[in-house]
């Protein structure tokens, strides 16, 4: 049993929260809303904490697990962020998905308080955290990351040991790079088909029988059929993370046209008040532009 923190109950943090409590370690949590924490920390026999600092010196490894870099930082080095109160040789793990190079300045800021940090990107949606099958891409020490593997195999089933410091959110973002842009294949593909008067399930049929075949649109297109667009991964998270990787390519010098066209239809869905929904629903900008509705008839 170990004394672990988290801090972060969203979609995602929420469930992972939970696993760590079912595995019997010793949970402190945190939220940026209080009542949430407190009402968790109620249900599942975890103990509160009113600031990151305060939960850091209770626990020898915090897991965060946070929206954007800004929210990150201020968590883990802002003030009375967990570095303000861990312990030297403590560890600090980073679920969240920003900035590599943020993450990287956040290492380099613990590192100097004797605090050991990962960053430890996860995929796998909702169903993954509920599930705890959560896939990990982690950078960091090797020896850190063996350290923590215990606590994380709680909340996981895959784990990827991708280098040190920014280099499991430079393997996350690529791969949400990817899914980004499939997904606007989707998109286009199933409005064009449809429209041209191709049934929908005609069409999933046979790109499940065909080379174009993809996880992603075997697991989106039945739900968008039923038009259920309940939140598995918001297309807010997914344009932060698209925007991410255009800016961790330019300062590689790296042309990605694609995805920075993939990013801005992702924004024009915020604009249009899609952005809580999950990113299958981002479909309904191509379908009010072209007058199409893809589902089953």
């Amino acid at each position: 049993m170990a004394r672990l923190g988290f801090l972060g109950l969203g979609i995602m943090g929420a469930p992972m929260a939970q696993n760590l409590c079912k595995a019997q370690h010793e949970v402190a949590v945190w939220s940026h809303d209080s009542a949430k924490a407190k009402a968790f920390a109620e249900t599942h026999g975890a103990v509160f904490y009113a600031d990151p600092a305060a939960l850091a010196a209770a626990c020898e490894c915090s897991f965060v697990c946070v929206g954007d870099t800004g929210m990150s930082r201020q968590v883990i080095v802002g003030q009375n962020g967990l570095s303000a109160g861990a312990a030297k040789g403590s560890v600090v793990v980073d679920c969240s998905t920003i900035a590599p190079s943020a993450s990287v300045e956040i290492a380099r800021e613990l590192e100097q308080s004797g605090i050991d940090f990962l960053d430890a990107p996860c995929t796998g949606s909702k169903a993954g955290s509920e599930n705890a099958t959560l896939t990990f891409m982690v950078g960091g020490p090797r020896p850190v990351f063996d350290k923590v593997q215990p606590w994380f195999e709680a909340m996981g089933k895959t784990f990827y040991y991708c280098g040190l410091h920014g280099m499991g959110l430079r393997a996350k973002l690529t791969q949400n790079l990817i899914l980004g842009n499939l997904l606007q294949a989707f998109n286009e593909g199933f409005v064009m088909s449809t429209k041209a008067g191709v049934d929908p399930t005609l069409m999933l049929d046979i790109l499940n029988n065909s080379a174009a075949r993809t996880g992603l649109i075997a697991a989106k297109a039945p739900a968008v059929f039923r038009r259920d667009f309940s939140t598995n991964f918001s297309v807010k998270w997914l344009e932060k993370d698209m925007a991410l990787m255009v800016s961790a390519a330019a300062e590689m010098n790296i042309p990605v046209p694609l995805t920075a066209l993939s990013q801005q239809l992702l924004r024009t869905a915020i604009a249009k008040g899609l952005g809580d929904e999950d990113i299958c629903g981002s479909i309904r900008v191509l379908e009010e532009i072209t007058g199409v509705q893809v589902g089953r008839k």
